[in-house]
């Protein structure tokens, strides 16, 4: 127990958030540190300190300090048997985890800014961050119809065809040129989909005649996840793109 007192500041505060849920991982990115600094960390405080295991140190330390967070039991903290054993573990234990959004902006602007805001100055705010996704499917529109087919023709890269399908303000902005740089450029990364399903529909009122903002939760092979939100117009007889983005 001695060897609790040979502790410094700030292995007792890595062994306090091992105690209190976290994993090398966590810890790393709570404290600023790498995954390799806090597993130096759990190895010294485990040789002051006699014991065998991360875990059984950051025991020791809370009894002595009379804390009382939560109790670790069977939970998977990633314990670091000899430093690489703890980042091997860290990635699959169950503590949270610090995750860092990442976004994409594709389609008519694609160079300017936003392409939910190209044909519709006054709809900004309407691109908000979407509700999960409902337990029942909803039934697909002719606006869903055509939304689908159009990402169809992105995913297989047919940048003519895509452009030709969208609707007359999209094209006023953006020349087929410009689309097809810009889409290659942005889907490039995204890899192949791998799946794609409907979130919902929303129709949102402006002039003339109002537009469909159309969701679609889809996997691609680079990103999970992925939110894509397309915005139609009707021409005609016919559902047109205005706007896409993929967050």
């Amino acid at each position: 127990m001695t060897g609790i007192h040979t502790l410094t500041e700030k292995e007792k505060e890595t062994l306090r958030l091992l105690v209190s849920g976290y994993d090398a991982r966590s810890m790393a990115s709570h404290l600023g540190l790498s995954v390799h600094t806090v597993n130096e960390r759990l190895r010294d405080a485990r040789r002051k300190m006699a014991v065998s295991s991360s875990r059984e140190a950051a025991r020791l330390l809370r009894d002595v300090e009379h804390r009382n967070p939560e109790i670790i039991g069977d939970k998977a903290l990633g314990d670091a048997g000899g430093g690489a054993g703890m980042e091997d573990t860290a990635a699959s234990a169950e503590a949270p985890r610090m995750v860092r959004p990442l976004g994409w902006i594709v389609g008519g602007l694609l160079m300017s800014l936003s392409l939910a805001l190209l044909a519709f100055s006054s709809m900004t705010g309407t691109a908000d961050a979407p509700a999960a996704a409902p337990s029942a499917a909803p039934a697909e529109s002719a606006a869903v119809a055509a939304a689908r087919d159009w990402l169809a023709l992105v995913d297989r890269r047919d940048w003519n065809g895509s452009w030709e399908a969208t609707g007359q303000a999209f094209k006023a902005l953006n020349t087929v040129e410009t689309w097809s740089r810009v889409a290659q450029q942005v889907q490039g990364p995204l890899g192949a989909v791998t799946s794609r399903v409907l979130v919902g529909e929303e129709y949102v009122p402006a002039p003339p005649y109002g537009y469909r903002m159309v969701k679609f939760r889809t996997d691609y092979a680079n990103k999970a996840g992925a939110i894509e939100t397309l915005s139609l117009v009707r021409e005609g007889d016919a559902w047109r793109v205005v706007g896409v983005t993929v967050e």
